[in-house]
């Protein structure tokens, strides 16, 4: 599942370099230069493919600007294989791939989202209502220190 990416190859007139023109606009109109794979950081669709592309170890610089990836192929490496790369950025789901089971699906989920204990007791001490209750901790904390802000001016 996914969309493949449209790509066409194109030869460099710089010897080691190879050019891929895609389908879609990846920075708009910024450029992203990665010299390794430490420099490619980010979760931006740029950031990913550059981690990708070094992820193969044929390639030793990154260049993305809107929709052309320039790649310069490591020294003694061969350019085969990069362009399915590009290609495959936004495929999700490949046939052969197993779901994860729901243990493993909840195991992701950061301690932060994890439901948090229902409220009894407003910041006063007085019980909440069967209505306020719905209302997840944080929000309804910070939506009556706001009240509270308000009634004391």
């Amino acid at each position: 599942m996914g969309q493949p990416v449209s790509v066409v190859q194109k030869p460099s007139a710089t010897p080691g370099r190879v050019r891929f023109e895609i389908n879609r606009s990846l920075t708009g109109q910024g450029h992203e230069r990665y010299a390794s794979i430490s420099a490619a950081n980010g979760v931006k669709p740029a950031d990913v493919l550059a981690q990708r592309l070094f992820a193969t170890g044929k390639v030793s610089a990154v260049h993305v600007y809107s929709n052309v990836i320039t790649v310069d192929v490591a020294e003694g490496a061969s350019n085969d294989g990069l362009a399915k790369v590009v290609e495959d950025l936004y495929q999700y789901w490949k046939p052969g791939m197993a779901p994860k089971s729901t243990e493993e699906l909840l195991a992701m989920v950061p301690k932060s989202a994890e439901t948090t204990s229902v409220p009894t007791a407003d910041a006063g001490g007085a019980p909440v209502s069967a209505a306020a209750s719905k209302i997840p901790v944080l929000l309804l904390v910070r939506s009556q220190a706001a009240l509270a802000k308000a009634r004391a001016q």
